[in-house]
């Protein structure tokens, strides 16, 4: 079930069985000569909605604008700054707890989005906390690389040149969803170099074509079609321990 087209009368049935939401998150930024610009907010997002259509989910509107300030040397990059991302987290996450939603599950598809997210976390946590809120309200960050059985098959996939930003796996993902935005470019070197990440003329300056670590041209959409199926599969499964952890926790008090 996609919140975005539901009506509010299926949203208020929905949470009278489940207060469990699934919220892909991640960043508009560069992806090398060939990723697209959406990579980090479609790939979470390709993946909760292959999972939505296989059980029974409820995915929000994905949360596409992250913390990027690395990557804004290369045109088409838009960032948010740590504190508007964070205020824009608990904005988010407000909302949907005063309607019910008491279990807040971020699938997020960009690295650098982790410290904010953590830390938009503990300011819900604090707000509840010093308010007095009732037990039970919680958050829970995931990213989609990190699902059960994703390294592994990205492993195997791509044993080498796999990298840190501009993936192969990441690029393959897009691939197989959006078949008619494929790019190809000639890589130089093949692998390219990795390093530590500041600010966003040194990054540039690092690495000149955006990538790190990566050669994206082992990507295929048969090697996304796998990472999706493997990833959905162990979304849902993860998805549905948070939900039960959560209503066991509530039982307890």
């Amino acid at each position: 079930m996609l919140l975005a087209k539901s009506t509010w009368i299926e949203i208020k049935t929905y949470l009278e069985k489940s207060s469990t939401i699934v919220i892909p998150i991640g960043s508009n930024e560069q992806h090398g000569p060939t990723g697209l610009l959406g990579t980090d907010w479609m790939c979470p997002e390709i993946i909760a909605n292959e999972a939505e259509r296989q059980a029974d989910l409820l995915v929000a509107p994905t949360f596409n604008i992250g913390m990027a300030q690395h990557h804004l040397g290369f045109p088409g990059t838009i960032s948010l700054r740590p504190s508007t991302f964070i205020a824009a987290i608990c904005d988010w996450s407000r909302s949907l707890a005063l309607h019910g939603f008491e279990h807040l599950y971020f699938l997020n598809g960009h690295g650098g989005n982790v410290a904010t997210i953590e830390a938009a976390f503990s300011e819900l946590y604090a707000e509840a906390s010093f308010g007095g809120r009732g037990r039970g309200f919680a958050c829970k960050l995931v990213n989609w690389w990190d699902l059960e059985g994703v390294g592994e098959l990205s492993g195997r996939l791509f044993p080498t040149g796999h990298g840190m930003h501009a993936t192969p796996s990441e690029i393959a993902i897009t691939q197989w969803a959006y078949p008619e935005s494929i790019k190809s470019a000639s890589y130089r070197p093949r692998v390219a170099a990795t390093g530590p990440v500041r600010e966003a003329l040194d990054f540039r300056q690092r690495y000149p074509d955006g990538r790190m670590g990566s050669d994206p041209a082992q990507a295929s959409p048969d090697k996304g079609e796998s990472l999706v199926s493997v990833a959905a599969t162990s979304l849902t499964a993860d998805v549905a321990q948070f939900a039960a952890e959560s209503e066991r926790h509530e039982s307890q008090f």
